[in-house]
């Protein structure tokens, strides 16, 4: 569990100090509104890179799956047809781009300025938008066949890459943020192109064997792409849940939007630091699953859920003992921060409320579960955390909190109720 989890771990917290780089640069730069402008530009990209999570998350099960049965070529199958779909999909969200960012603009509703800044933004953003795609296809496959060492590869050559880049191409060669939009572009090549190089690699040790036909197979596409739109809508269901926190969170002010939007980080922190542990309940998970060995498939619950809540422990003591400091070093507006600090003690539970929907998205992703996975999402959505909010409104920003622990409440019983009414040996999309 440890060799794949660990890897993971590391890779997740190595994603933020992409964007605080980028922070950190931009705020440097002449004009005050190019802040604004990457994020309007990035909330824009970052909802189409969020919402086709899906084919990292697919292809990590059905890869296990295969890997643990001992079908190498099915596993070859489950990687060029994932490619194929993540390039397709690029290729839609490429011809479109024109009206994806006018639409997206539209709906954030900037001022001109900082629509003319974004645009340039995106424009040139979103052709990293193939090698992103493709970046979650090698990242799941690899998950897939256990090796979580590749991946932890991929990510910090593209986030290195990207901190590099991104001061070479402003500081050096002064290109503003359009420096900063194309040294993502580039960072996404240089990890695809380390990913693609250990694919080579692997599939070098195996007989070569034609797997066209394999490939081309339309019924296959169709259980692939099952598996992928529940995926899909249970990540927008998410994306909602939180873009709708944030927009309650605004009706309250500026200050406690501020404020929301600090703890949220905390909130993102303690995700990255438990999806590794998920990422490997979904291999093993699915290993066991192609095995069909249901020992297994319970040692590997077991063991990734008692690390699950022993990891979730730590962070609900961490955040209590240093979460007012860690609050300090976040802004320097001391209205926020003494918002914040009010609502701290949401996320100090919050750890220990979260794990169980994290550990359980990650053994139904290793079973290729999808459905479930969805309905427990749209039922912990629009039955329970929308009631809960409009009930719970008079509390104001606490009753929203409270509705978003419940939303997780519901998530992890769900789940588990579904897992123990599920015999997953008995299924899995071979």
């Amino acid at each position: 569990m440890w060799r794949i989890a660990a890897p993971m771990i590391i890779s997740n917290i190595s994603i933020p100090l992409v964007g605080i780089t980028d922070t950190i640069i931009t705020g440097y730069l002449d004009n005050s509104e190019f802040i604004a402008s990457i994020a309007v530009a990035s909330a824009i990209i970052g909802f189409f890179i969020a919402s086709m999570n899906f084919l990292r998350m697919g292809t990590t099960g059905i890869t296990a799956q295969r890997f643990g049965a001992g079908d190498f070529n099915g596993s070859k199958v489950v990687l060029y047809q994932a490619l194929i779909l993540a390039i397709a999909f690029s290729l839609i969200i490429l011809l479109f781009q024109i009206q994806i960012n006018a639409f997206g603009q539209f709906l954030i509703g900037a001022n001109e300025s900082v629509k003319y800044f974004a645009s340039e933004y995106f424009h040139i953003r979103i052709w990293g938008m193939p090698a992103t795609l493709v970046n979650f296809v090698l990242i799941g496959w690899f998950i897939g066949m256990q090796d979580a060492k590749t991946p932890l590869k991929m990510v910090i050559a593209t986030n290195l890459s990207n901190i590099i880049l991104s001061l070479v191409f402003v500081l050096a060669f002064k290109m503003q943020i359009n420096g900063i939009a194309l040294a993502s572009v580039f960072a996404e090549i240089i990890g695809m192109l380390v990913g693609l190089i250990h694919v080579k690699t692997e599939l070098q040790k195996y007989k070569d064997i034609t797997l066209l036909r394999e490939i081309l197979d339309f019924h296959s596409y169709r259980k692939i792409l099952s598996i992928n739109l529940s995926l899909f809508i249970r990540t927008i269901s998410l994306i909602f849940t939180f873009a709708f926190i944030t927009a309650q969170g605004a009706r309250f002010g500026p200050v406690i939007l501020g404020a929301n939007a600090i703890l949220m980080n905390l909130q993102n922190l303690l995700a990255y630091l438990l999806d590794g542990f998920a990422h490997a309940a979904e291999a093993m998970v699915g290993k066991a699953i192609g095995r069909k060995d249901q020992r297994l498939l319970q040692n590997a619950i077991n063991i990734c859920l008692r690390w699950s809540i022993y990891i979730a422990i730590f962070i609900s003591i961490f955040y209590l003992i240093f979460g007012k400091n860690i609050l300090q070093i976040m802004t320097q507006h001391e209205d926020i921060k003494e918002a914040a600090i009010e609502y701290l003690p949401w996320m100090i539970i919050s750890p220990i409320i979260s794990v169980w929907s994290f550990l359980y998205d990650g053994v139904f992703i290793g079973a290729t579960r999808s459905k479930e996975m969805r309905d427990a999402m749209l039922g912990s959505l629009f039955v329970v955390f929308l009631p809960s909010w409009f009930l719970l409104k008079p509390l104001g920003n606490h009753g929203l909190w409270l509705a978003f622990t419940i939303f997780m409440i519901s998530r992890g019983v769900s789940m588990y109720l579904f897992y123990q009414r599920t015999n997953f040996i008995t299924f899995s999309h071979r």
